[in-house]
């Protein structure tokens, strides 16, 4: 997958979110303000203040005039994946993004695009998967602190031009003996991407019989974490394993903790159960993924910024949200057990690829493709010309 984008980079955590609530109070606590004190607000950097003329992002219907003047409802937050695993919502704006890397949102399309995360290059047991996957637009963000290569599936929108290799498909068709689509491809980096220093390496397998198990493997792994995106079905664990609230959580919980011989997670006075080994030991980039979610949900911000609003009350969509993350969690680590037979046998070589002409990757492959079939408005209302 040759093209590869940076993470954004938002500039300003407020933007961000577990809520729409939440953001829209931020936003309207910013036009309430006037002068220095929403520029204050804002939080300015050299890529963004209140006075910056900006272009919309693609396929968002959000103003284009001086921040500084704006007076109007927040745009409609949009779902996106922050770092491994954690939904949130963003407020697509590209006046308030330092770096939204609008080449991203031009291909994101609901109904075909997939995103692959590298993640940040932790070693040890604890590094957790190489290679994510996501139907929502990534931040790219990484525990580990490096930020990984977002890498879509596809070049345009609409599922087309695979983001491959010129020649890759091909070469893997004839070699085991049946078509092979780009989605097969993704499915078996999902599955057999190993860490390293230098990013994900996926190695290709010289066995067709090896080759379809990690196809197999990786959809199965795939379907779980986009969780349910375009029309599927919702990850669900049987009847008697999935995760149920005990005690609702009433109140701001002040720890999260984890009783392993009973299954039951405490979040404060709220329980919730049960919970596998499995799940509460899933880690990401180096650190345990539920107490990740946990700590992004209890920070407090700075009084005074607009971090600093938050719900009043632990809001009931939060716990929904875990009792998901904890089923995707549970799933996750039953599938990565498959993973070991992927290893073994034979592969393809570097040279094999070099003599068939898929490597070296042509530049052009490397440079995004050009998108000409829709408008985007400019700065202060303008149409941009692509």
């Amino acid at each position: 997958m040759p093209w590869s984008v940076a993470p954004p980079r938002l500039g300003r955590d407020w933007v961000l979110a577990p809520d729409r609530r939440t953001l829209r109070a931020r936003w309207d606590a910013l036009v309430r303000a006037e002068g220095a004190r929403r520029e204050e607000l804002f939080g300015a950097t050299r890529a963004r203040t209140t006075r910056s003329a900006v272009a919309a992002l693609p396929g968002q219907r959000t103003g284009t005039g001086r921040l500084a003047r704006e007076s109007g409802p927040c745009p409609e937050p949009v779902r996106v994946l922050h770092g491994p695993f954690d939904e949130q919502w963003l407020i697509p704006d590209h006046r308030l993004i330092d770096a939204a890397r609008p080449e991203l949102w031009r291909v994101a399309d609901a109904s075909h695009q997939l995103f692959a995360v590298e993640q940040g290059y932790a070693p040890g047991p604890a590094a957790g998967p190489a290679l994510l996957v996501g139907a929502l637009l990534p931040d790219g963000r990484s525990p580990a602190g490096r930020p990984g290569r977002i890498r879509p599936l596809y070049r345009r929108p609409g599922g087309r031009e695979p983001n491959l290799a010129p020649g890759l498909l091909q070469l893997l068709s004839g070699r085991y003996g049946h078509e092979v689509a780009a989605g097969d491809v993704l499915a078996w980096a999902v599955a057999a991407a190993e860490a390293s220093p230098a990013g994900a390496v996926v190695p290709l397998p010289a066995s067709a019989e090896v080759w379809a198990a990690g196809v197999g493997l990786g959809r199965r792994m795939t379907a779980v974490r986009v969780r349910g995106a375009r029309g599927g079905e919702r990850p669900r664990l049987p009847g008697g394993r999935r995760p149920y609230v005990r005690s609702a959580v009433t109140a701001w919980p002040g720890a999260l903790r984890y009783d392993a011989e009973a299954e039951v997670l405490h979040l404060g006075e709220g329980r919730v159960s049960p919970v596998p080994a499995a799940a509460w030991d899933f880690h990401a980039g180096g650190v345990r993924v539920l107490e990740l979610w946990f700590e992004r949900r209890t920070a407090v911000g700075e009084p005074g910024t607009l971090e600093a609003i938050r719900p009043s009350a632990w809001p009931r969509e939060w716990t929904s949200d875990l009792l998901e993350l904890i089923t995707v969690l549970t799933l996750l680590a039953q599938l990565d057990a498959g993973r070991e037979e992927l290893r073994e046998g034979k592969r393809i070589t570097r040279d094999e690829l070099a003599e068939t002409g898929v490597l070296p990757v042509p530049d052009a492959a490397r440079r995004p493709a050009s998108v000409l079939d829709h408008q985007e408005e400019g700065p202060e209302g303008q149409f941009a010309l692509l």
